[in-house]
């Protein structure tokens, strides 16, 4: 799980306090009380009390400091007496003095309680007031990483998926890949299993029209897989349709779907059919092979393709293996999450999934139909998942599992390979997106599941890749889908090509 709030959690108190001004020394420690409440398994309540001997000192610091440099009426700089550069200058004085007993006292908050905070601390600075009289009082609320006690990790027993790439499936993943160079041929007849269908789809509640999709291009497959539904029985509804027929169908929203009031709500899905389209799928020509990745041979080109499943047969089995190393991490974590830190990292859980699959070499449209699966349980699927980081965080905390430069280069470099961009761009990008701290939290994670594999037993099992049942497609029945932008676009036919390498 990417749960970038606590990539840097021990430092997060430390980079709020350094935001809240300037440095200016202090002679010693401030003699804070703090009083730190549980709210909830990770929501923490602090109340910093600040002594007024601490408050007068600070002020004794700041004003001799401004007096060498005091311009004040009838006095040369740096003759003023300290009291009336004091009382001249006591607003913008105690503007300062307020930052800097802030800035030092969230620092000896984040020395002295060790809370592992997973987020900023909610600290609303501007409400913040340095008395004429008594103590300096002010209270946030923080995020932390929870406590527990971390479950038996070594000597697990794991089924281990596991197969040998056939000639057999390097030519029907091949065949996949020919779609790329395929033509997309009108037709008159009803469509079939493959084929093409444009149409407009409205989505009504009641009467409302919740949502609409003009000209959608759909792959005729039994199911179609929005951001937020999934309609079983797409191939069947439109197998007798011809351009121009009005169909209809009901399709039952996810329980997690973007609007709140259409959640698990079942909609009525009106499509018309505009057009049909049949594949053609060219001959592998030695202008084909070169044209699907500059490759001098079909030999090299059969080469490449068994190199990307081998790749994702692999992410078949992390996924399996890790499945397994979670649920025996997680079985004891009862520890409740707050709703917002999972709504926060939801995207987040989204993001590193999208990482994930592009490292592993997996086109745009298998990815969208992952991530697409994966948005209609993202709440749950995120509560597992970040159980999970904070296990695997302190194991390798224990562990002294830690990220290298190498690590990053490595992982940008394989997702590099895969999208075909260059690996300055792939971080660049990332970098842009702040995705570098999902990167950190793969590392982390995979270093450690495989440091507990280590330590693990293995049993080899058959696997089967999965044939695709359901084409994704770029639309949510509310209208509205999260992240929507972070999700790879899928791209269908145009000018007699069709998008390919679907698995």
């Amino acid at each position: 799980m990417s749960a970038s709030d606590s990539s840097s959690s021990s430092s997060t108190l430390d980079s709020a306090a350094d935001q809240l001004g300037d440095e200016m020394a202090a002679a010693a420690p401030l003699a804070i009380e703090v009083d730190v409440t549980s709210v909830s398994t990770c929501q923490r309540r602090v109340k910093v009390t600040i002594p007024r001997e601490d408050i007068d000192r600070y002020r004794e610091d700041a004003v001799k400091e401004l007096v060498p440099t005091a311009a004040l009426p009838g006095f040369r700089p740096g003759r003023a007496p300290r009291a009336l550069v004091g009382q001249r200058f006591k607003t913008e004085l105690s503007d300062q003095i307020r930052t800097k007993l802030l800035s030092d006292a969230m620092e000896q908050v984040a020395e002295q309680q060790k809370l592992a905070p997973i987020s900023e601390p909610d600290l609303d600075v501007g409400s913040v007031l340095l008395p004429e009289d008594g103590p300096m009082i002010f209270e946030f609320g923080i995020e932390v990483r929870p406590e527990f006690e971390l479950p038996t990790w070594k000597g697990l027993s794991i089924e281990r998926p596991n197969r040998e790439i056939t000639d057999e499936d390097v030519e029907e993943a091949l065949g996949n890949l020919l779609r790329e160079r395929g033509r997309l041929v009108p037709s008159e007849a009803s469509p079939a299993s493959g084929d093409l269908v444009v149409a407009s789809l409205r989505f009504l509640d009641g009467d409302k029209e919740i949502s609409r999709a003009d000209e959608l291009e759909i792959i005729v497959r039994p199911k179609v897989s929005f951001a937020d539904a999934e309609f079983d029985g797409f191939e069947e509804l439109v197998t007798s349709a011809k351009a121009g027929d009005k169909l209809s169908a009901e399709v039952t929203i996810s329980d997690e779907a973007a609007i709140e009031d259409l959640r698990g709500k079942r909609v009525t899905m009106e499509l018309t059919v505009l057009e049909v389209k049949r594949l053609e799928l060219p001959e592998l020509t030695p202008a084909v092979v070169a044209e699907l990745g500059a490759f001098e041979s079909e030999e090299e080109l059969r080469s490449a393709v068994r190199q990307q499943l081998e790749s994702r047969l692999d992410w078949h089995r992390r996924q399996r293996v890790r499945q397994q190393v979670a649920e025996a991490l997680t079985a004891s974590a009862s520890w409740e999450l707050p709703p917002e830190l999972l709504k926060r990292q939801s995207l987040r859980e989204l993001e590193r999934a999208i990482l994930e699959l592009r490292r592993s070499g997996f086109d745009d449209d298998s990815i969208r139909r992952y991530v697409n699966q994966l948005r209609q349980s993202v709440m749950a699927s995120t509560a597992r998942s970040l159980k999970e980081h904070f296990i695997l965080e302190r194991i390798a905390e224990e562990e002294s599992i830690a990220e290298t430069a190498t690590d990053y280069d490595e992982e940008i470099r394989a997702i590099a390979t895969q999208t075909g961009e260059s690996p300055r761009r792939v971080r660049a990008n990332l970098e842009k997106r702040g995705l570098m701290d999902v990167l950190r939290n793969q590392i982390i994670e995979r270093k450690t599941i495989g440091l507990i594999e280590s330590e693990a037993s293995f049993t080899d099992v058959p696997f089967e890749f999965e044939k695709p049942d359901a084409d994704a497609v770029d639309h949510a029945v509310c209208g509205v889908a999260a992240g929507e932008e972070e999700i790879p676009t899928a791209k269908h036919a145009e000018a007699g090509t069709v998008r390919g390498g679907r698995r």
